[in-house]
């Protein structure tokens, strides 16, 4: 009998190689080169199995985002046949922003859904009225950009061309953002077609055995790590500056029994402006802190997030009622988030915990009109740094918490953008020529 633990190898290697897949078939710099993209497998309960080890932002949302859309699809009678793959960036269903839109297919046996494939891409453009389509003047969703609830952009196998084309319409960059999306589907069919492989192989009970049992055996040792914590209850807090005064993450995390509760409480209220962070980057920021504290290596699946429960209160910059604006919640607020928990655990775990990092992704988007009349946009994140760790320093020039990007080469960026690179020599550069007597 095959062991559970190749199953579940296979599982992962399946949502790394469908990364693998839109990375290499992707159009933009922003996928191609900075692999702003994530993608997992689910089983036909939903329950996250296996994901490819890409930006925490999207893993974490995963299983908020996949939960939605089913449910959504069950509310309103639509079924998703082989062949079909469902499509949505509303953030407040996909948990992060409007730039990540989500593509869903189902992997079907004997006409029965056994699993499900996913992946997330931050399209550089999806309309709006700002190059990026982070728009920092944002008083609600609706301006930010193309919203789309779950609608199936596949059907039966084939693109739905009215759909194609009313995205297009909306997209400053079209060629781009279009070919960016026919790279997710080309990765899900990779997904599809890899699972039903593995069940063809092994049998469709072997495989959904040895899935259950990497969920138990990654439940387990969640658990495990936990319970050496110190138990009780851990405050912390942490602010974003913003137009009109401070705004305040505050958490409670509660660690006992092998399990960690974070409470939210006391944070900010929604503003209308887009630092508000749906409740899908939240859990995604919270999961991440928890799990960067573990000793051993631990499947990212349900079981993992079983051990964590996250409660954020309704109407808060953590968990905003529809339509806050929340582009800036993805990629400022998450990495407040997550320094307030790694803040409250380094009450609990001070030999575990590192400080503070650069707190942001540090986003520049720039973009404008070419002398044909078209346009082009232009999205970069540039590494900041980690804070010090317990007998060691910190890292300068990385990327880090909720972001796992890396940077356009500049070959790159001049090659694609009308931009030109210039290297100035930095005060930092002349300080080390002096001290070497140069």
């Amino acid at each position: 009998m095959v062991s559970w633990e190749l199953v579940h190898k296979a599982t992962a290697f399946i949502a790394e190689e469908m990364g693998v897949a839109l990375k290499r078939s992707a159009f933009s710099p922003n996928i191609k080169e900075r692999m702003d993209h994530s993608c997992a497998v689910l089983d036909g309960e939903e329950r996250i199995v296996a994901q490819a080890k890409h930006i925490p932002v999207h893993l974490g949302s995963f299983r908020v985002c996949a939960l939605n859309a089913v449910r959504i699809l069950s509310e309103e009678g639509i079924e998703l046949e082989e062949g079909d793959m469902l499509a949505f960036n509303d953030p407040y269903i996909s948990g992060t922003h409007l730039n990540d839109l989500a593509v869903m297919a189902p992997v079907k046996r004997n006409g029965e859904t056994v699993a499900y494939v996913i992946n997330k891409a931050h399209l550089v453009d999806v309309g709006g009225p700002m190059p990026g389509s982070i728009n920092p003047n944002a008083r609600t969703l609706y301006e930010e950009g193309m919203i789309a609830p779950p609608v199936k952009l596949v059907k039966s196998g084939q693109l739905d061309p009215e759909l194609i084309r009313f995205m297009a319409s909306n997209f400053k960059t079209p060629d781009v953002t279009i070919g960016d999306v026919i790279a997710q589907v080309a990765a899900n069919r990779v997904g599809v077609r890899r699972v039903g492989e593995l069940m063809e192989k092994y049998g469709l009970e072997t495989v959904l055995e040895a899935w259950r049992r990497s969920i138990e055996y990654s439940r387990s040792i969640a658990s495990s790590e936990i319970s050496g914590w110190r138990s009780g209850s851990f405050d912390a807090e942490d602010y974003l500056e913003a137009p009109d005064g401070d705004l305040a993450v505050r958490g409670r995390l509660e660690i006992g029994g092998g399990k960690v509760r974070a409470g939210f409480s006391g944070s900010s209220p929604q503003v209308e402006y887009p630092l508000n962070a749906v409740y899908g980057v939240t859990y995604a920021a919270t999961v991440f802190a928890v799990r960067s504290l573990f000793r051993r290596d631990v499947p990212v699946n349900e079981g993992l997030y079983s051990a964590i429960e996250v409660v954020a209160p309704e109407g808060t910059i953590v968990n905003p009622r529809r339509p806050a604006p929340v582009g800036g919640g993805n990629v400022e607020t998450s990495q407040r988030v997550a320094d307030t928990v790694f803040l409250a655990l380094s009450k609990s775990m001070p030999e575990l915990t590192p400080a503070a990092g650069s707190g942001t992704m540090t986003n520049v988007m720039m973009g404008g009109r070419l002398p044909d009349g078209t346009y082009w946009a232009y999205y970069e994140t540039i590494g900041g740094g980690t804070g010090g760790r317990p007998g060691k320093d910190g890292v300068s020039g990385v990327h880090v918490n909720m972001t796992n990007t890396l940077n356009t080469p500049i070959e790159v960026a001049e090659r694609e953008y009308p931009l030109v690179h210039r290297l100035q020599d930095t005060g930092g550069q002349r300080w080390r020529r002096a001290l070497q007597g140069r």
